[in-house]
């Protein structure tokens, strides 16, 4: 009898582990990482700069299918890739240029990241031009249009966002940071006097879903589904790994967790898009959805600066790798 109890207990025990096991199966998170967003796959580009600022040439890299484009081309992403990054080939006044703040950097073996870095990018000709600009290395679902003509009104050269009607739970990553110390901060757009700024910069990360709509006249509107925005501020002493940034959905302003930083993007600062007759217009974000909303678009952008445009602390490395949404 024993014997029989003992053996019973066994098997009941056997059976509690086995469903606990198969529970804590369904209640982990499923991963996607987003197309190419394992960053082990770029492209290279050769841009011969003018020579009237030195005739070199400039390598800018892209997030997509490997292969190599040699000359001063604009351009498109590549592969259905969703990706899109702060470098830029440039035309200004007739002089070409190319500017690299990203770039594919090694973990390990065959394992690559990307490498976001914050530069102050300088393009003198005597007589026609000379300008400074920080350029922040950032990435970004989406499609830069290029060539870049000029450095006014910037989120009208970029297209933010890209098609998703999905609601994950997180973006996940992994990241490691090297801010430099007492560097400050710094504004220069090119044109006036650089500026030195009080206050500590930061890398950020972020997500936001919008449900977007056009009204008969080609604009833009769209209300806030999901958020989801960090800032790091303090150098890592390696790889942080998988790193979750959990979404908030609806309202979030009275949430304990919310920042001013995560709230509705300003008209003055709106990101662009191409309407329906392919002109790029601003996405004027109008309010918060309901938290049960379906979005229809998603902006993820990883950046080694958090502030506004042309400015950020010269030198700060923001390394990141495999982002995907959660489930």
């Amino acid at each position: 009898m024993r014997t029989y109890k003992a053996a019973i207990r066994k098997c009941l025990v056997a059976i509690a582990i086995c469903t606990t096991g198969t529970v804590l199966g369904f209640a982990q998170s499923k991963a996607e990482t987003f197309r190419y967003g394992d960053f082990n796959s770029w492209i290279t580009r050769n841009i011969p700069e003018s020579q009237i600022i030195g005739g070199n040439t400039k390598t800018l890299y892209e997030i997509g299918p490997a292969q190599t484009i040699d000359g001063a081309k604009a351009y498109k992403n590549l592969g259905n890739s969703p990706w899109a990054t702060s470098n830029v080939y440039a035309k200004v006044m007739g002089i070409s240029k190319g500017s690299c703040a990203v770039m594919p950097d090694t973990r390990s073996g065959t394992d690559k990241c990307a490498k976001l870095t914050t530069i102050m990018e300088r393009c003198k000709a005597v007589g026609l031009i000379n300008i400074d600009v920080v350029v922040a290395g950032s990435i970004f679902l989406g499609e830069m249009l290029e060539p870049i003509s000029s450095t006014s009104d910037p989120y009208s050269k970029m297209e933010m966002g890209i098609p998703f009607t999905r609601r994950p739970k997180a973006l996940k990553f992994d990241y490691k940071l090297s801010i430099p110390q007492n560097a400050g901060r710094t504004y220069s757009s090119g044109f006036g006097k650089k500026k030195t700024l009080a206050g500590q910069e930061s890398a950020e990360v972020m997500v936001l879903l919008q449900r977007r709509w056009e009204d008969a006249d080609g604009n833009l509107f769209a209300k806030r589904v999901g958020t989801a925005r960090v800032r790091f501020g303090k150098s890592t002493s390696g790889w942080v790994n998988g790193y979750t940034l959990p979404l908030m959905y609806g309202d979030i302003t009275s949430d304990p967790g919310y920042k001013s930083y995560m709230g509705l993007i300003p008209a003055e600062r709106s990101y662009y898009a191409r309407n329906s007759k392919g002109k790029m217009v601003p996405v004027k974000e109008v309010g918060w959805d309901s938290r049960d909303a379906t979005p229809t678009h998603i902006i993820v952008m990883a950046s080694a600066a958090s502030g506004d445009a042309y400015t950020g602390t010269i030198g700060l490395t923001f390394w990141i790798d495999n982002i995907a949404t959660t489930y």
